[in-house]
């Protein structure tokens, strides 16, 4: 039986899902069962991609039209393994969401709007994991941006509004520099079909290449929040509510990572930007954690953890080796959920405490003992405490260097280090000051939904799945970084003859060079 219609539903579901919330807006637990239903659709069909993307790409020539006159559909290794990522994490917040929503009512989560919103949210980010042609990408941030920024304003409060300005600006900007990175690679080599463009990008000119390389790091850069891009994230994020700031910290940067890994390695092999990339992931390391360690806010300083650790992914972009860029993948796989759990804790602490800010917090390892535990893993995690997922990835990126062993390998692998131990300063003082500090004012009595938790200590535990099976993922992603390295694989499921694809336009194109 032919699975690839699976490629599509990712991006078909929620759409779909988007308009029937908005149908029910006046049906607040009908709109919570309608995205839980269709992510866990989603989640399904995601995990089946992985398990069938290992025999090679699936591809989905959309309406039936022939690669690259149509739009194409692929799901490999690494796109199916960041959608599965990204969708158990969406789910996890919007389950998350949803209990706040029950718990607060109307006036704390206008629901008529989030529900529709965080799904095409999802719709967005899939339809960029998906995509085989670089338009198609840029739709899908564009989709993801016109979401994203609906859901960073909720309320309407000043901070929300003028966060929400600073990041639809800088989004608009990034989606300028792509949009003009797209239509020079058109220019030069008359499609943007990723597949025909890795096959005919090598005869144009290296100096016009290069510069279409470059302006592609730059746009995809910016989502990526890769310094000194990154300027606008410590401000945006933490205005949000809870649960968005959740699902933008973890997922929202990893599309830009994914774009980068996408093009890099399909589009330009030749290596050229390497160094520049590592020097790029030695600076954004450093430059994050430093300004994380100066905060006195814990959601401006886990923005700024966000920041650093995207310099490590970077990293792994940058070795170009297979041991490099698959231990890159397993750290971003590792990133998004770790990320959010975080930011998920974050938002109980604050509902407990009533405030982010650490000179303020408080005893609260008397009040709420369980935070302390579900904060305490992913943080750990997070700083590459052994033998938690995080130790493993950068354990896996130090290997790659010290094998390569240029003189940037050691600078990359001295600032992992001292980037990893300032983030286990970071988080653990954080950790003292939350829980085991006396608090400076009495707590307000807020309850905490027992879902709220259910659904945070649920994403705590699949980041200890990631940590214990590092070994299969570990292998799954080394895969992937062959796979993306041989471009071979990509290039022929896509083209199967170098020239078209498998859909109905080339049998008509064959029917119309017939007729006289």
């Amino acid at each position: 039986m032919n699975m690839n219609f699976l490629v599509a539903l990712p991006v078909v579901f929620p759409i779909l899902g988007a308009g029937l919330s908005l149908a029910s807006a006046s049906l607040r637990r009908l709109q919570g069962w309608i995205s839980i239903s269709i992510l866990s659709i989603v989640l399904t069909v995601a995990l089946a991609l992985v398990l069938l993307s290992r025999s090679g790409p699936i591809v989905l020539d959309v309406g039936g039209w022939s690669s690259p006159v149509g739009v194409s559909l692929v799901a490999d290794r690494l796109s199916s393994i960041m959608l599965l990522t990204s969708v158990t994490v969406t789910l996890a917040v919007l389950v998350y969401s949803v209990a706040q929503g029950a718990a607060d009512g109307d006036d704390a989560a206008p629901i008529a709007v989030y529900h529709p919103a965080f799904l095409l949210l999802s719709a967005g980010v899939s339809n960029a994991f998906l995509s085989g042609d670089l338009f198609n990408i840029y739709v899908g941030f564009e989709l993801l941006l016109m979401a994203s920024f609906v859901l960073i304003t909720l309320g309407g409060t000043h901070d929300r509004i003028r966060a929400g300005t600073v990041y639809i600006v800088v989004s608009l900007i990034s989606s300028v520099v792509l949009l003009m990175a797209i239509a020079f690679a058109y220019a030069a080599a008359g499609t943007v079909n990723l597949a025909q463009l890795a096959l005919r990008l090598p005869d144009v000119d290296p100096g016009v290449r290069l510069a279409i390389q470059t302006m592609m790091l730059i746009g995809f850069g910016i989502k990526a929040a890769i310094f000194p891009l990154s300027a606008w994230l410590p401000d945006s994020y933490p205005t949000a509510p809870a649960p968005v700031t959740a699902v933008f910290a973890g997922l929202l940067t990893k599309v830009g990572i994914y774009t980068i890994i996408r093009t890099q390695t399909l589009l330009f092999p030749s290596n050229r930007l390497d160094f520049i990339l590592g020097a790029f992931a030695i600076v954004t390391m450093l430059v994050g954690i430093l300004g994380a360690v100066a905060q006195h806010d814990i959601k401006r300083l886990l923005s700024f953890t966000l920041v650093s650790h995207i310099g490590y992914m970077v990293w792994g972009i940058s070795s170009s080796t297979d041991d490099g860029l698959g231990a890159g993948i397993y750290y971003a796989v590792h990133h998004i959920t770790v990320q959010t759990a975080l930011f998920l804790v974050v938002g109980l602490i604050e509902r407990r405490g009533g405030t982010t800010s650490l000179i303020k917090l408080g005893s609260l390892a008397k009040v709420a003992p369980i935070l302390a535990v579900l904060y305490l893993i992913p943080a750990l995690n997070l700083a590459g405490i052994p033998p938690l997922s995080g130790f493993m990835g950068k354990v896996g990126l130090i290997q790659a260097s010290v094998s390569r062993g240029l003189p940037i390998d050691w600078w990359l692998i001295a600032a992992g280090i001292v980037t990893s131990l300032l983030t286990l300063y970071a988080v653990t003082r954080a950790w003292t000051m939350m829980f085991w500090q006396e608090a400076p004012e009495e707590m307000p009595e807020k309850t905490i939904p027992r879902a709220m938790v259910v659904s945070t200590a649920a994403l705590v535990t699949v980041t200890l799945g990631i940590s214990f099976g590092a070994g299969p993922i570990g292998r799954y992603t080394w895969d992937s970084a062959t796979e993306l390295h041989q471009r071979t694989p990509y290039i022929s499921s896509v083209l199967p003859d170098d020239e078209r694809g498998t859909g109905q336009s080339s049998e008509v194109t064959e029917q119309a060079e017939v007729k006289p």
